[in-house]
């Protein structure tokens, strides 16, 4: 039986493109332009999830998170807030009210359907997941079709790019010396052309937006190799 999601957006357009994502993704989609009438069709029809917009006419978003937390029926739902506020202290005020996760505008349909089966599954709602992916902050990698978002932004990396980012990645935690990624990935010795490996790793900060000096994703282990810091996301 496919689960229901309730979707509680003001602004048309993005309502009808998120009613036919969920339809796509095999979900029973049930669209609201307000929080009152959403909450009062809980009484006779509790979802599996809200998709919930902050800026709505009459209830607002975060007053409507309160309500569900606070009605038996609906306690439990998971609520994914769809928003144009992406400061870090909206974040934290969503996330504080009983939201479950936070996916700010513009957003892809294939990181919403990601986001979505993400929080089913650290919800105990059991959602097996048609492809394999990595959340790691803003970053998104799937891997079936080794695309990479960057807060809901497609990076286009080259097949070596991906392959040494994913290696990093999977080895979090530990310095990978030079010398173990230039043979994996290259599958070489590159004696007097380490450079190759120093071209990829900048052109991959660029990319990501990372600081070599203030890293979010790879830091640089002087005279020995590279660590990946970014924390993956369950």
């Amino acid at each position: 039986m496919s689960k229901t999601i309730f979707i509680v957006e003001d602004d048309e357009n993005i309502r009808v493109l998120v009613n036919m994502a969920l339809t796509s993704f095999s979900y029973a989609a049930v669209a609201f332009d307000n929080a009152e009438d959403a909450l009062a069709a809980t009484a006779t029809q509790a979802p599996d999830m809200f998709l919930l917009d902050i800026m709505l006419p009459g209830i607002s978003g975060l007053e409507a998170i309160k309500q569900i937390r606070n009605n038996s029926k609906t306690r439990h739902v998971p609520i994914i807030l769809l928003t144009a506020k992406d400061t870090e202290l909206d974040k934290v005020i969503g996330l504080d009210c009983g939201a479950d996760d936070y996916l700010a505008k513009p957003f892809g349909v294939m990181e919403l359907g990601a986001r979505i089966r993400s929080v089913f599954r650290r919800t105990g709602q059991g959602v097996p997941s048609p492809v394999n992916e990595i959340f790691i902050g803003n970053l998104y990698i799937n891997l079936d079709t080794r695309e990479v978002l960057l807060s809901s932004q497609p990076l286009d990396f080259t097949y070596k790019e991906y392959e040494l980012l994913l290696l990093l990645i999977r080895e979090r935690g530990r310095v990978v010396p030079r010398e173990e990624l230039l043979q994996k990935i290259w599958g070489v010795d590159f004696v007097g052309e380490s450079r190759t490996l120093d071209i990829h790793i900048r052109s991959l900060r660029q990319k990501l937006g990372d600081d070599a000096e203030h890293p979010t994703y790879i830091k640089t282990v002087r005279n020995v190799g590279y660590r990946f810091i970014g924390e993956q996301q369950q």
